[in-house]
């Protein structure tokens, strides 16, 4: 009888033990990254994945993919179907299946990036997380770039007509409408196409943030930069992960992640960014072979013509994506933002 009992004592044991060594098995999250290891996002990107592993204590990991595995325009369904099990992109790749977030690119967001990114947050939990367009993921995080500029290769831009007849790089429906309200040439090309159109004369200006102009290495041939106050424009971003392969994770894990995402990705998101554009004005300042300009009254009144446009386009649409309260999601985004901004 003694005998039996250890021996079962001792299965007994041996189960709960082998179980509790199952359930230890750290999950592992694939994740495509569209941008050189050496771009600062890749460092976010990586910081985030430290954050989720420290806060899992290990139980989650995510490993970075050796490439991408799609188009930067391809990652939102990437993550929708699995195909890696996080990705990240900008939401205008696609803007007639994103239109939702569109207030959150016209001008005058405002001149901080983690301001904006984390109200883009808020809004999103408050307004836009049963918007039938973001089904089959769950966004862990969002980001802006902060105050998109004008940046020209031989003028300064102040004035109208400083742009007339001006070709300029931009993406998007928002931007489009902007450069063609402000009297310039709208020319739809990726930022990693700038330097090749500018030497080879295509085009004559081009949208970027401050960083951009950097880090794309076109600090030499745009030269001349029109900073709007509150921005030209933005561009909001996802971190989005399978949601089938999200609902399999523990309830503690869920827990964890959300912790270092959210509110928090945002901030780490927007903080780097508004740390590289101001790391990258002052390199062009210290140059001395740069200028730097503020938009006459004429013209900030064209894109304030042009921000009440678009917004009002969309507010009129807004049933057809899903939105019922459309001006209730600008202004509540704006005092959102505001709240951050002066925190």
């Amino acid at each position: 009888m003694t005998i039996k009992t250890n021996i079962m004592g001792t299965l007994t044991a041996a189960t709960m033990i082998g179980s509790l060594s199952f359930n230890a098995q750290a999950e592992t999250l694939t994740m495509s990254n569209w941008v050189p290891p050496a771009h600062f996002v890749s460092g976010i990107l990586k910081d985030w994945a430290e954050d989720v592993s420290e806060a899992t204590e290990g139980r989650v990991t995510v490993r970075m993919l050796p490439k991408a595995v799609g188009s930067p325009p391809q990652h939102w369904e990437l993550a929708r179907k699995g195909v890696a099990d996080i990705t990240w992109g900008n939401w205008t790749y696609e803007p007639e299946r994103f239109k939702a977030v569109w207030f959150s690119e016209v001008p005058f967001i405002g001149d901080s990036a983690e301001a904006s990114s984390l109200a883009l947050w808020d809004t999103y939990k408050t307004h836009l997380e049963a918007n039938t367009a973001f089904d089959g993921v769950k966004v862990l995080g969002v980001g802006t770039l902060g105050p998109g500029v004008i940046n020209h290769g031989s003028k300064d831009i102040v004035t109208p007509a400083d742009l007339a007849n001006q070709k300029v790089r931009m993406g998007g429906p928002i931007q489009k409408v902007l450069i063609e309200t402000v009297g310039a040439i709208p020319v739809a090309a990726p930022a990693t196409k700038a330097y090749e159109m500018l030497n080879g004369g295509v085009i004559d200006a081009s949208l970027h943030p401050m960083e951009s102009v950097v880090n794309f290495r076109l600090d030499g041939v745009l030269t001349h930069h029109t900073k709007i106050p509150e921005g030209f424009y933005d561009a909001s971003f996802f971190l989005a992960m399978n949601e089938k392969r999200w609902n399999k994770l523990s309830k503690a894990d869920k827990e964890a992640i959300e912790t270092v995402s959210g509110a928090a990705f945002a901030k780490l998101w927007g903080g780097t960014f508004d740390a590289q554009s101001k790391a990258a004005e002052e390199k062009m300042r210290a140059s001395g072979e740069h200028s730097f300009s503020e938009p006459s009254p004429e013209l900030m009144a064209l894109i304030t013509e042009a921000r009440e446009k678009i917004i009002n386009e969309w507010a009129s649409d807004a049933s057809n994506f899903g939105i019922d309260n459309p001006m209730e999601i600008v202004n509540y985004h704006k005092e959102r933002y505001n709240a951050h901004a002066n925190k």
